[in-house]
C-alpha cells in the first residue's frame, strides 16, 4: 500500500521506481509500490585537510585548511547529482572524504606548482581565492558547493625548515640592525664636538670661496638650464613613444582576445543550437512514445474489458450451476443423515434392549448366589452346631470333605520328587562316664570341637571347599 513521506527541514526525498523517469527529489511525497525512497540529509560538513604541495622554486610545504562543503540547495540539476552520486553514501565516510580532499589536493598542488612560495606567502588571500574558486569548479560535478573555507597559516615539511630560517634570518637582522644603531650613535657623539670646532673655520672659508665662486656659478647655471631643458624635451618624447608602442601592444592583444571570446561565442551558440535541436527532437519522440502508449493502452484496456464482461458471465453461470447442484447434494446430504439418524436410534433402542436383558440375567445371578451363600451359611451353622461349637473341627471337616489334605499331600510329593539329599550321620565316641568333664566349664567348648568336623565335611561335600590348614585336616575318604 501507499504511503506518506515527509523529509525534515534539512532533508530531501529521492524517489525512484515505478512511474518515475530516473530521479524524483521532493520534500514530501506519497510513495506507491514498486517504489523506493531515500531521505539525505542537506547539511553541510566540515572537512579539515593537511594539503602538502611543492612551490615553483620546488620547496615543499604543507597548507593546512578546513572546508565546509555540502549540496547546492537552490540548483534542481546540482541537488540530482548529488542524490546520484554522493547521497548513496554517509556524508562522514572515508569514501567521500577521500573524494573531497583528492580534489582540493589536486587543484592546490596545481595552483602552487606556479607560484613561488614568496608569492604564497605575501599573497595567502588571492591564493586562497583562486583554490577557493579551482576546487568549486571541480565539485560542480557533484553538486557540492563550498560554504566556507579557511586556509591556515603555511607549516614547514619535516627536513624542509624554510619559514623557521626565514623567521631566524628576521631576527638576526633586526639584531644587527640595532647592533648598527648603537655604533653609530658613539660614533655620532665621538665625532660631534670636532665638528662644531671645525663647523666655525669652514664657514668662515666657505663664505670666502662663496664670493668667489658666485659669479663663475652664475654663468655656469644659465648653460646648465639649457642643456637640462633639451634633455628633459628628448626624454619626453622617448617616453610618449613607449607609451604609444605599449599601448599598441595592449590593443593588439585586447583584439585578439576579443576574436578568440567571439569564435568561442559562435562555437557555443552552435552546439547549443544543436544540443536543443537534439533535445526538441527527443521530446518530439518521446510524445510519439506516449501517443502510441496511449493508444495502445486504450485498445487494451476495451479488450480487456471484454474479456473481463464475459468471464464474469461464465463465472456467474458456473457459480449458479455449482450452487444448484451444492443446494442438491445438501438436500441427498440431509435425507441421508436423517436415515442414519433413525438407523441410529434403533441401534441404541436395540441395545438398551440387549443390556436390559443382560442386567436381568445379573441381577438373578447375583439373587442366586446370595440365596447360594445364605443356604451355605445356613448348613455351616448346622455343622458348627453339630460340633459343638469347635472352630477347629469344623475347619479340618470342611478340608477332609475337600479334599484339601490330599491336595496337600500331592504337591509335597511334587516337590521332593527328583531330589537325593545326603544325610550324614556323626558320633564323636564320647565318654559318658567321665563326670568331671560332665560337670565341667569345658564341656561347652568340647561340644563346640565336637561339632566343627561334620560341619567342615558337610560344606566340603556340598560347595567342596576344604578349611585353612591352620585349623585342621580333614582325613581322606575310605577307598571302597
Amino acid at each position: 500500500m501507499a504511503f506518506y513521506k515527509v523529509a525534515g527541514a534539512s532533508e530531501y526525498l529521492a524517489i525512484t521506481g515505478y512511474n518515475v523517469r530516473d530521479i524524483k527529489l521532493a520534500k514530501k511525497a506519497f510513495v506507491f509500490p514498486g517504489q523506493r525512497c531515500t531521505i539525505f540529509d542537506m547539511s553541510p560538513v566540515n572537512y579539515t585537510f593537511e594539503v602538502q604541495a611543492m612551490s615553483a622554486e620546488k620547496l615543499p610545504f604543507i597548507l593546512p585548511a578546513v572546508f565546509t562543503v555540502g549540496p547546492r540547495a537552490d540548483d534542481t540539476d546540482s541537488l540530482l547529482r548529488y542524490a546520484k552520486l554522493i547521497s548513496p553514501h554517509d556524508k562522514l565516510s572515508n569514501h567521500v572524504k577521500e573524494l573531497v580532499q583528492g580534489v582540493i589536493e589536486g587543484e592546490t598542488r596545481v595552483l602552487a606548482a606556479s607560484m613561488t612560495m614568496e608569492e604564497i606567502f605575501r599573497g595567502t588571500k588571492s591564493f586562497k581565492q583562486e583554490v577557493f574558486e579551482k576546487v568549486q569548479l571541480e565539485l560542480n560535478q557533484f553538486g557540492l558547493i563550498i560554504y566556507n573555507a579557511n586556509v591556515k597559516q603555511l607549516v614547514d615539511v619535516p627536513g624542509h625548515e624554510y619559514f623557521s630560517y626565514l623567521g631566524q634570518k628576521t631576527q638576526q637582522e633586526a639584531a644587527n640592525q640595532a647592533k648598527v644603531d648603537v655604533a653609530e650613535a658613539r660614533m655620532k657623539g665621538e665625532i660631534g664636538s670636532k665638528e662644531r670646532d671645525g663647523h666655525t673655520k669652514q664657514n668662515a672659508a666657505k663664505i670666502d670661496a662663496e664670493t668667489k665662486i658666485y659669479s663663475t656659478q652664475r654663468d655656469g647655471e644659465g648653460k646648465k638650464a639649457e642643456a637640462k631643458v633639451k634633455a628633459e624635451v628628448k626624454i619626453f618624447e622617448n617616453k610618449r613613444e613607449a607609451e604609444v608602442a605599449e599601448a599598441n601592444a595592449e590593443l593588439a592583444m585586447k583584439k585578439a582576445e576579443w576574436q578568440r571570446q567571439a569564435k568561442v561565442a559562435e562555437v557555443e551558440a552552435a552546439k547549443a543550437v544543436a544540443i536543443r535541436d537534439a533535445e526538441l527532437q527527443m521530446e518530439v519522440e518521446r510524445r510519439n512514445a506516449l501517443r502510441e502508449t496511449e493508444k495502445l493502452k486504450a485498445e487494451l484496456l476495451s479488450k480487456a474489458l471484454v474479456d473481463y464482461e464475459m468471464k464474469v458471465q461464465e463465472a456467474n453461470w458456473e457459480l449458479y450451476k455449482r450452487q444448484r447442484a451444492a443446494e442438491g447434494l445438501l438436500y441427498e446430504q440431509e435425507k441421508l443423515a436423517e436415515g442414519q439418524k433413525a438407523v441410529a436410534e434403533a441401534a441404541r433402542f436395540a441395545r438398551q434392549q440387549e443390556a436390559e436383558g443382560e442386567l436381568y440375567a445379573k441381577k438373578k445371578e447375583a439373587e442366586g448366589l446370595v440365596a447360594l451363600a445364605q443356604a451355605q451359611k445356613q448348613y455351616l451353622s448346622a455343622l458348627l452346631e453339630a460340633l459343638g461349637g469347635d472352630y477347629a473341627a469344623l475347619r479340618d471337616y470342611l478340608m477332609i470333605n475337600s479334599g484339601m489334605y490330599q491336595d496337600i499331600a500331592r504337591l509335597n510329593a511334587e516337590a521332593v520328587r527328583g531330589l537325593q539329599p545326603k544325610i550324614s550321620v556323626w558320633t564323636n565316641g564320647g565318654n559318658s562316664g567321665d563326670a568331671a568333664a560332665d560337670g565341667g566349664a569345658m564341656k561347652e567348648v568340647a561340644g563346640v570341637y565336637k561339632m566343627l568336623p561334620p560341619l567342615f565335611k558337610t560344606v566340603h561335600e556340598q560347595t567342596g571347599m576344604l578349611p585353612p590348614a591352620w585349623m585342621g585336616k580333614m582325613a581322606e575318604p575310605p577307598v571302597v
